[in-house]
């Protein structure tokens, strides 16, 4: 089972491909720059080297006293001004400057009488032949780092998947589904050959079945410590009914009473734990399945009723998981204790001291009570497991003026 990858990869493929986005541009602007200067280099020599020879034989020509050749001249219209100072100033030179609307190479050397001798050489095609190597190199650039970006962002977003999914089962895992694994294909062949994401899976699915094959072990080990107590526990029950009244006996008839609540209890958290409950729904009026409720416990608990609603549910588990609401409202509360419905939502409030803060943040805890309180610490867990098999959400919170409220909230239809 693969969950899909929301929008993009996350922030691991967003920096991947970001990354590789910007090196892919450093490395063409770099084999660009390298190219470009390379080959300007070399078309500007040839151009520079051409136009020195015209002007060697311009010079030989003024010097023996013939016509200059084509494109040479005294002080020519054009000659850029640097150059024609650095041939004034006795030395030779060339320049790549405009002359009439296109690019021309000038070459330039002393002749008498302060002036200079020039020749123009059409240097059109030549930047013509570098402006078209520029557009090839930024169009080849650009589909390169298009390609590989593409080729990066899909080979990132594999892996960022895969690291989604792995996080996915280890929520799913921690949320209390043991049978989740990751089964990446990857971790099937030899130890050495798996990258560092089918590690992670495999050691998630090995550290799931660890946890699956305890957890199984410890329920199987409890049910069938509650299963053997009853037989002796039944026999003791018997034995103490025998015994001749008196404060003795009624001491150890309460311990038996409550060795007997606490056996029938383990049972049933064995049963919720091996997800072996099952529905048996009905539709049931909820305001007075409440009343039946309070009236079993034999409380002094008061009833509201603002909403009735006809609910599709099992009652005995919903008996149970009121009852034990109830009971723990008053044994660990104060009074006054309400029970209120609203529609298809059952509160319990009491006011006492609340919650304790682990109960609210985490939920409740087997074995755990607070403040030397009476009892073992199972009412809570094995109403919020009954609430889970009902498909109704059992929440535990403080109320803000003081005491305890639990929020049963069923499916239903209002009244």
């Amino acid at each position: 089972m693969r969950r899909p990858l929301p929008r993009w990869a996350g922030t691991l493929a967003a920096k991947a491909a970001a990354f590789i986005t910007v090196m892919c541009c450093a490395l063409a602007a770099l084999l660009g720059v390298l190219v470009h200067v390379s080959v300007t280099d070399q078309t500007v020599g040839q151009a520079r080297g051409q136009a020195l020879d015209r002007l060697d034989d311009a010079v030989r020509a003024y010097r023996a006293g013939d016509a200059l050749p084509p494109g040479a001249g005294l002080d020519p219209a054009g000659l850029p001004a640097p150059l024609r100072e650095l041939a004034v100033s006795g030395k030779r030179g060339t320049m790549v400057a405009e002359y009439q609307a296109r690019p021309a190479m000038w070459a330039a050397a002393p002749a008498d009488g302060g002036r200079a001798i020039a020749v123009e050489v059409d240097h059109s095609q030549q930047a013509r032949t570098i402006a078209a190597l520029d557009r090839s190199i930024l169009w080849s650039s650009a589909l390169a780092i298009g390609a590989t970006a593409l080729v990066g962002a899909f080979a990132v977003t594999r892996v960022t998947r895969r690291l989604h999914t792995t996080a996915w089962v280890a929520r799913r895992i921690s949320a209390g589904d043991l049978d989740a694994r990751v089964d990446d294909p990857r971790t099937r062949g030899p130890a050495g050959r798996r990258d560092e994401v089918a590690a992670v899976a495999a050691a998630l699915d090995s550290m799931a079945a660890s946890l699956q094959g305890k957890l199984l072990s410890e329920q199987r080990f409890t049910a069938d410590v509650a299963h053997e107590l009853r037989t002796p526990l039944t026999g003791l029950h018997a034995a103490a009914e025998l015994l001749p009244p008196g404060r003795p006996t009624e001491l150890v008839r309460d311990r038996v009473a409550a060795l007997r609540t606490l056996t029938e209890d383990l049972l049933e958290i064995s049963r919720l734990d091996s997800g072996r409950e099952r529905l048996e729904a009905d539709t049931e009026e909820l305001g007075a399945l409440v009343r039946r409720v309070v009236r079993a416990s034999g409380t002094d608990t008061g009833v509201t009723v603002v909403r009735d609603a006809r609910v599709e549910t099992d009652r005995r588990r919903l008996e149970r998981v009121l009852g034990n609401l109830v009971a723990n409202a008053h044994r660990h509360g104060r009074a006054p204790v309400r029970l209120t419905v609203d529609g298809p939502v059952v509160t319990v409030r009491d006011h006492g001291d609340g919650y304790p803060a682990y109960l609210v943040d985490h939920g409740p805890q087997r074995f755990r009570t607070e403040g030397g309180s009476k009892g073992h610490g199972l009412g809570l867990t094995i109403a919020l497991g009954q609430a889970e098999v009902l498909g109704a959400r059992l929440t535990f919170a403080n109320a803000a003026d003081g005491g305890a409220v639990a929020t049963l909230r069923l499916a239903g239809d209002d009244a």
